[in-house]
């Protein structure tokens, strides 16, 4: 039996998070165009009789700009330290590798390494070519593979590779467990994910949610979810023209939600004003982000 702990570490919005939900083949992590999608290390189980793979989606690595970013970077460092694999995401797009590059030497890691150039759907062969010849000149490099998450393009191979590199070991987790979080924080992660499809600029970056209840009863599951903004403005954008714009958020929300959990819910939203939330510690703990 091998088991281990595989961590995804690259730049923003390189693909980390439709890479976990392609390998486990369940959605786990949202995902969005938007940059920063993800804020917390989000952990999916993949057991089979051979391995067990822990694979952990990180925050896209940024230089922190308020107390929100740090707590995200705190999370990308805490990957760093428990990871058995790494996975380091290029971004096939970038005209340049020198970015990625700069980012996967900074990050001096000691087990072994598996560089993945994703989005290869989207660029000519001569490009993955090149950037796949760079990274096999790097000293941290183990292994390479070109791929596409959203396609599920040589995802299979990519865990071979991966399930190759583990240590042998007895499974973390219970053979049915998909992840150690708890649901709340998937249902506050959807509500978050469809505010990054129905807002615009500022507003998702401005935005967090928590979960303030979640009962299950005989037929349904009732949720009280807290939107949590910065200003008074972004609320009444948050709210739209005569509540529209929450009742879109509302119906939007419920369906990913009803698809997750795989029953009926009654979904209530309010929007509520915390000024400077993202700079605040007491505000960033309450909120889940420790």
């Amino acid at each position: 039996m091998k088991a281990g702990f595989v961590n995804i570490f690259g730049k923003p919005n390189a693909g980390k998070s439709t890479l976990l939900n392609a390998l486990l083949g369940e959605k786990l992590a949202i995902i969005s165009s938007k940059v920063q999608t993800t804020r917390h290390r989000i952990k999916g189980i993949l057991t089979t009789k051979e391995y067990q793979v822990i694979i952990s989606d990180t925050p896209g690595i940024i230089e922190p700009k308020y107390k929100l970013h740090e707590k995200m970077m705190t999370a990308v460092k805490e990957a760093l330290e428990d990871a058995d694999v790494a996975i380091l995401l290029h971004d096939l797009t970038d005209k340049d590798v020198s970015e990625s590059h700069e980012i996967f030497a900074a990050l001096k890691l000691k087990v072994p390494v598996l560089v993945v150039c994703n989005k290869t759907d989207k660029v000519g062969k001569e490009r993955t070519e090149q950037a796949l010849a760079f990274f096999k000149a790097q000293s941290y490099y183990t292994d390479a593979i070109a791929i596409s998450a959203i396609k599920s393009l040589h995802t299979d191979e990519l865990l071979k590779k991966v399930t190759a590199l583990l240590p042998e070991g007895q499974p973390f987790f219970a053979d049915d467990d998909i992840t150690d979080l708890p649901v709340r924080f998937f249902v506050a992660e959807m509500i978050r994910e469809k505010i990054y499809e129905l807002y615009e600029e500022e507003i998702p970056y401005h935005t967090t949610v928590l979960v303030q209840e979640f009962k299950e009863k005989s037929t349904l599951v009732k949720i009280q979810a807290d939107i949590i903004v910065q200003r008074d403005t972004q609320k009444g954008i948050i709210l739209g023209e005569k509540g529209q714009g929450i009742k879109m958020l509302g119906i939007a929300a419920r369906a990913e939600i009803e698809k997750f959990l795989g029953q009926k819910i009654f979904l209530e939203l309010f929007v509520k004003v915390k000024p400077k939330w993202r700079d605040n510690d007491i505000h960033l703990k309450e909120y889940g982000y420790h």
